[in-house]
């Protein structure tokens, strides 16, 4: 037989909970609460809680709500742009030191869903920037926001996944925002337009849709979102470049694939009307296997490539067609111009 140690708890009556016992608070947060404590009281500051005011039928005004953070002292901050979509061009924002001061929208971009607002105050507490490139799955994040109206809510959780795709729609335009977080942090209605935090208390996302219980999404803080801030503060929009056609993933024939080397292209499956795809003589069906010398996979490649810098540049392309290789020049033109 073994021998087994036992060890005697308190005698019987004893005192358990003694006050003189007891750890303080101070010792009882361990590292993880630590971080969660630190950004709560560093990053609420730079929190608002977002009131919009919408027209509604018989031309009353109709209240919704956010969230957003401060960019720079001077007024700008963050939000979502689906929380001020048919907003009038002003809102309230509140801070948790009690003050409340009027916004105006600076620019909204649909289709990355961000904004940008610009307060009557000029001494906000600004949020730093992050980089979302160096996150790590499984790394800690904490989600502060106003869900439900309920002013600096603090929530965290893990990067469940990174490279995420969000499908966003501008009206006949759809887009998909890459390289989007997934989070366990609890988001709810309300928390649009917050700040999702690393350890260091730098933003890193702008939380944008709760996909399920214990799934939210966050648009990335990286460089191609710090690019659409810039142009949002600066001239109220995005520039991008549109070919006017709409496709999908496709595999390439077993033939296609051993002479190019690559596996998947973009089938065209609609043409716009006197679009830039029109004028360079693309047809549905046809296969897009490159652009500008870069491989095209799926929609988001091409998507990528339409930026403001290709507006008016000839672009070749590498099509597909009844199995032979073509190769086209098209102009992208600006999206939303006529």
């Amino acid at each position: 037989m073994s021998n087994v140690l036992y060890v005697d708890g308190p005698p019987a009556g004893a005192a358990r909970d003694r006050p003189d016992d007891r750890p303080t608070d101070g010792e009882a947060l361990d590292a993880y609460s630590n971080v969660i404590t630190t950004v709560a009281r560093d990053l609420a500051p730079s929190v608002a809680n977002l009131r919009v005011f919408r027209r509604v039928r018989g031309g009353r005004r109709g209240a919704g709500g956010g969230s957003a953070f401060v960019l720079a002292p001077d007024g700008y901050l963050i939000t979502s742009a689906h929380v001020v979509e048919g907003a009038s061009p002003d809102g309230v924002a509140s801070f948790v030191d009690g003050r409340e001061m009027r916004f105006e929208v600076v620019g909204a971009d649909a289709l990355s869903d961000l904004a940008v607002l610009r307060a009557e105050g000029r001494d906000l507490v600004p949020a730093a920037l992050g980089d979302a490139a160096a996150l790590r799955v499984g790394q800690l994040v904490v989600a502060i926001g106003n869900p439900y109206g309920f002013a600096g809510s603090v929530t965290a959780g893990v990067v469940s996944a990174l490279g995420r795709s969000l499908p966003v729609r501008s009206g006949s335009q759809q887009r998909v925002v890459d390289n989007v977080i997934q989070t366990d942090a609890a988001l709810n209605p309300g928390n649009s337009g917050g700040a999702l935090v690393d350890g260091r208390c730098r933003v890193v996302g702008v939380n944008t849709a709760v996909a399920g219980v214990g799934l939210g999404l966050a648009v990335p803080i990286d460089a191609t979102t710090r690019r659409i801030i810039s142009a949002l503060m600066a001239d109220g929009r995005v520039r991008r470049a549109y070919l006017g056609i709409a496709g999908g993933a496709r595999p390439l024939p077993p033939r296609v694939v051993a002479r190019l080397g690559r596996d998947r292209a973009i089938e065209v499956v609609e043409i716009v009307p006197g679009s830039p795809a029109a004028a360079a003589g693309l047809q549905p069906e046809d296969l897009l296997v490159e652009a500008g010398g870069v491989a095209l996979r799926g929609v988001e490649d091409l998507h990528r490539l339409m930026t403001e810098a290709m507006i008016g540049r000839a672009l070749e392309l590498a099509v597909v067609r009844g199995g032979e290789e073509r190769r086209l020049t098209i102009t992208p033109r600006e999206l939303g111009a006529t």
